[in-house]
């Protein structure tokens, strides 16, 4: 499954590696300690931070995907060892690419994201898997090249090529230009174009790619299968325990909420299960993860489907039992933890492999058609319902505008003043190039945790702004 290529880092270092220390596990040692991974705990998930330790933020999601990611990739060795034919995947492998696959995303997610992709929409745009990258190959201050790679020396935490492949979802250079109305293409930047064509010959060796076929490798896949299932569950967790959602709300659910919730459904399903889902469908998918607060004994309604339904005392108590229930889920710390850890596990053993002979680096991962459909249902209900909730959407207006203002004020003559030594020089050594000044501006504002650019954009525009005493 891995050649001695593929364990090669980006500037060619040879180390003295110890037996028990293999190359991937360094490079998870690597992640583990790097201040870009650490950052993730300033990096709200769904719910900001300081309104509860018990919310997950973007580490401990990662930590989360991480041990999903390394549980799929060891039942896959168990159950498919036969079509493995001892090219065991390497779970720890897995977990590094699932630590790292949220670290590009910038203070206030996917809002401060847009903000700042439409500073650099004519400089390549901003997006969250290609600084991802560029983070690790990059920003993070551990190796150089002995000569600039792709006009750069800077070489990252010098991983292997195969965790860098872990982490390339989108197999696509993003356009340095776009027309102001088009959207921003998912991939790499231009600046990391150099890395990402010997991350593939490393991987590939010699051979060619079949036509039309997409670089991603196995690991890859597995971790993104991860991410969906960490979300799916968790944020349905986390909006549970907000009260943001109760089991009886969601299956009382509004039949245009579950309409809009089908065509998300649809519209990221269509290329894969070959059906179409409706509101039914997505409520029936409620109806069963939610099947113990029912209680329908002794409601015979057979023969009555023209009969105008009525309120029975049979009716009032099972309402009065499935409220209790729904209440009790909410409540109840470890109700809620056996229905997330029950649906981890049955997701994690919906997952399939397809070894591919040729290419063992790009075998296919997937999940089940019903699992799929779950998970979908699951991640885009809440998204939906919470993440698009008002009370959720005016803490997020103000990331967008907090994080344009920054860039608005660093872009202007002698802004790099404003920022830390090491950035000032960075964008001072630019000299005329402003691409490469507004790339060297942005990926200071995306390293920013929430609480430093609130604190950032007080020092610019708040009259009860930190200390001058406190570096920047």
């Amino acid at each position: 499954m891995y050649t001695g290529e593929d364990r090669q880092r980006q500037n060619g270092e040879v180390e003295n590696e110890e037996p028990w220390r293999p190359p991937f596990i360094r490079d998870y040692g690597r992640i583990i300690h790097s201040a870009s991974f650490r950052r993730l705990q300033g990096k709200t998930q769904v719910f900001p931070g300081h309104e509860s330790d018990f919310f997950r933020n973007r580490l401990t999601h990662s930590l989360e995907v991480a041990q999903i990611a390394e549980g799929i990739a060891d039942r896959l060795n168990y159950e498919y060892k036969e079509q493995l034919e001892g090219r065991f995947i390497d779970s720890r492998l897995c977990a590094a690419a699932a630590l790292v696959h949220d670290i590009g995303h910038p203070p206030f997610g996917h809002n401060g994201e847009r903000a700042l992709d439409a500073k650099m929409k004519l400089y390549g745009g901003f997006e969250g898997n290609a600084q991802t990258l560029r983070i690790l190959a990059r920003l993070e201050k551990k190796a150089t090249y002995k000569e600039p790679m792709g006009g750069d020396l800077r070489a990252g935490l010098n991983l292997c090529f195969r965790t860098l492949a872990a982490i390339l979802k989108y197999d696509k250079e993003i356009p340095l230009e776009r027309a102001k109305d088009a959207k921003l293409v998912k991939g790499y930047y231009k600046s990391e174009a150099a890395i990402v064509a010997e991350i593939k010959r490393k991987v590939l060796g010699e051979k060619a790619m079949p036509p039309q076929a997409k670089f991603k490798t196995l690991e890859c896949a597995i971790m993104d299968i991860a991410d969906d299932i960490a979300y799916s569950v968790y944020d349905l967790e986390d909006s549970l325990k907000a009260g943001f959602l109760t089991p009886a709300t969601i299956l009382a659910t509004d039949e245009d909420l579950l309409d809009r919730v089908a065509k998300e459904v649809n519209d990221q399903l269509k290329d894969e299960i070959g059906e179409t889902i409706d509101s039914s469908r997505v409520q029936a998918t409620f109806v069963a993860v939610f099947s113990e607060i029912f209680d329908t004994e002794g409601n015979d309604t057979e023969g009555t489907e023209d009969v105008k339904p009525s309120l029975k005392v049979g009716d009032i108590s099972n309402f009065i039992t499935a409220i209790q229930a729904s209440q009790a889920l909410n409540a109840d710390s470890a109700k809620r933890t056996k229905l997330s850890s029950e649906l981890v596990h049955e997701f994690i053993n919906g997952v399939e492999l397809v070894v591919d002979d040729e290419f063992p680096a790009l075998s296919k991962v997937a999940l089940t058609k019903e699992i799929r459909i779950k998970v979908e249902v699951l991640k885009q209900y809440t998204y939906l319902s919470t993440i698009y909730s008002n009370r959720v959407k005016l803490g997020e207006y103000r990331g967008t505008e907090l994080v344009t203002d920054i860039f608005n004020a660093l872009e202007k003559k002698n802004g790099h003043l404003l920022m830390p030594d090491d950035v000032r020089k960075q964008v001072q050594d630019a000299g005329d190039d402003d691409a490469l000044k507004a790339r060297h501006i942005c990926d200071f504002i995306a390293g920013m945790t929430d609480r430093y650019a609130v604190e950032f954009w007080a020092r610019l525009r708040s009259d009860s702004a930190e200390s001058i005493f406190k570096p920047i």
